[in-house]
């Protein structure tokens, strides 16, 4: 089976879904997007453990006088993130089709738009292909936050434009340049295929330019400080389902990219900038774990909890240790696996406190729902990392990768993890417990309500037991990824996987410049 009917099967069901009443579409989607996660899982299934190479790949000229293919292929970074990618969109689909949408047709068009986008972004094993599919995964959310949001949307929606926009040109930019640049200093045709690229070394000065207009256009999708200017508007004024998926996938697309892109391609820009993304993804951490301390919407008390947990991610792969980026790439799993379930909670407890997402208005809620407070416990305990969760296992390898780099931020890093347990702690307790607030109904979690928690608590369950599950799909792709940086930052046992790339890159490059291509941009 191909990856292309994967991609693009959320797509075809939307289009589908605008000829059909407003009854069934949100019915017709949801089936679309279990179809859509079954497809997701067979290759899960089929997927080789311990092989570095892609699998499952597509490969078509698309544009031969520009270099551009329509590549895809599976390998140990992408393979669960598509995995989770199904499943979040499968679970805000299914919540959303629980409830009334003004036109609903258009609303689940855009959403499996996204999704496509989403899919075809992680999937895309081409540079162009993959700044197309990362820029066409934005315009959904620009529509699902200004025709369906709530609050001061149309001030919300402008911010992200303007930012992911400015971000968006400096990867168009970036990408160009190194397409470019990589065949004009090596003599060869003009090619985006990532594989080809990582055979065209460029020279440090280009790397160096190039490596902060990713970074900078990643750091706003993601976002991390001083990047997040449009996240408290946009994260309070987006619906439950479409916030959810936001938060639990499109910023992984971002972190995807340093491990996908800048990492292989720009190992010594990355080696150059350590430290600077490593002072990025330390001030992030600390000052968005201050305002979950402080503030009182419960919505935001997540939205902050997410940008310290993508700063731990950053952490990670900015490590340049294989440990510390498995930990982040297991981190990424981890984070949204806990952050959609908590939004849809957060929509709950809403409902029981008169529509209010204020923590001073809850109180109590436990006191009549203790299956909600049970599956609330479980999340909250996964987002600290407590011992024994999946999450416990990335923060640590994250944690020791940054400490075999640099010990003086791994110190500094721990206190985002003592942070976590004070502001999911206090989210959870402020919210389920204490005396029962006059405007709260406590009431238990309903069927309709379940549907966007119980099948992600059950997946944070199964890792928790079984964490390596992810872990040994990642442990080959992420040494040959991190090695070139890691063999430039000094250390040694980066050496002998550097070379065996480094010779699979030569015989690439070489029948290149012997012109074993067909057209500008022919595979060899």
């Amino acid at each position: 089976m191909s990856l292309s009917i994967l991609i693009w099967l959320p797509l075809v069901v939307g289009l589908v879904g605008l000829a059909l009443p407003r009854a069934r579409v949100g019915r017709w989607s949801a089936l679309g997007s279990l179809v859509t996660l079954g497809i997701a899982i067979s290759f899960l299934a089929r997927f080789k453990t311990g092989h570095a190479g892609l699998q499952f790949t597509t490969d078509k000229v698309w544009i031969s006088e520009l270099g551009i293919h329509y590549k895809l292929g599976l390998d140990g970074l992408n393979v669960l993130l598509v995995v989770l990618t199904a499943l979040l969109f499968s679970v805000s689909i299914g919540w959303s089709s629980q409830r009334e949408w003004d036109r609903p047709q258009l609303f689940y068009f855009h959403l499996g738009l996204a999704e496509s986008a989403v899919l075809g972004a992680f999937c895309a094993q081409d540079l162009a292909l993959f700044v197309a599919l990362f820029d066409l995964m934005l315009i959904p959310f620009y529509f699902l936050t200004g025709m369906w949001g709530s609050g001061d949307r149309v001030r919300a929606t402008t911010k992200l434009v303007i930012y992911t926009l400015v971000g968006s040109f400096l990867m168009l930019v970036a990408a160009i340049a190194t397409g470019v640049l990589a065949s004009s200093e090596h003599g060869t045709s003009l090619t985006f295929v990532l594989s080809q690229l990582r055979a065209l070394p460029l020279s440090h000065t280009s790397q160096e330019w190039i490596f902060l207009c990713f970074a900078a256009a990643f750091l706003v999708k993601m976002p991390l400080v001083p990047f997040h200017g449009w996240l408290p508007d946009a994260y309070k004024s987006m619906p439950p389902p479409v916030v959810a998926v936001f938060s639990g996938v499109l910023s992984k697309v971002a972190a995807y990219g340093f491990l996908r892109v800048v990492l292989p391609l720009f190992p010594f820009a990355s080696v150059h900038y350590q430290t600077l993304m490593l002072l990025t993804a330390l001030v992030s951490i600390i000052y968005a774990t201050s305002l979950a301390f402080t503030t009182n919407d419960a919505r935001l008390v997540v939205a902050y909890s997410s940008v310290a947990q993508l700063g731990f991610i950053v952490l990670g792969i900015f490590s340049l240790r294989p440990t510390g980026s498995q930990g982040a790439l297991l981190q990424m799993v981890n984070h949204g696996l806990v952050t959609a379930p908590l939004f849809f909670i957060v929509a709950a407890l809403a409902a029981r406190a008169g529509g209010s997402e204020d923590l001073r208005a809850m109180g109590g809620i436990a006191v009549r729902a203790p299956a909600l407070a049970a599956l609330f416990l479980i999340v909250g305990l996964a987002t600290l990392a407590i011992p024994g969760s999946s999450n416990f296992i990335g923060e640590f390898l994250i944690l020791l990768g940054v400490f075999q780099s640099k010990l003086a931020v791994s110190v500094i890093a721990f206190l985002g993890v003592v942070g976590a347990a004070y502001y999911a702690l206090r989210l959870y307790i402020r919210s389920m417990h204490n005396r029962v607030s006059p405007s709260v109904d406590s009431r238990e979690i309903s069927w309709r309500e379940a549907i966007g928690v119980v099948p992600l608590v059950i997946v944070i369950l199964v890792l928790a037991l079984y964490p390596r599950f992810g872990l040994v799909r990642s442990e080959r792709t992420v040494q040959e990824t991190v090695a070139p940086a890691q063999l430039l930052a000094g250390s040694r046992p980066a050496a002998q996987a550097l070379r065996d790339a480094s010779l699979s890159g030569f015989l690439v490059a070489g029948s290149i410049r012997s012109g074993a291509t067909t057209g500008a941009g022919g595979t060899p």
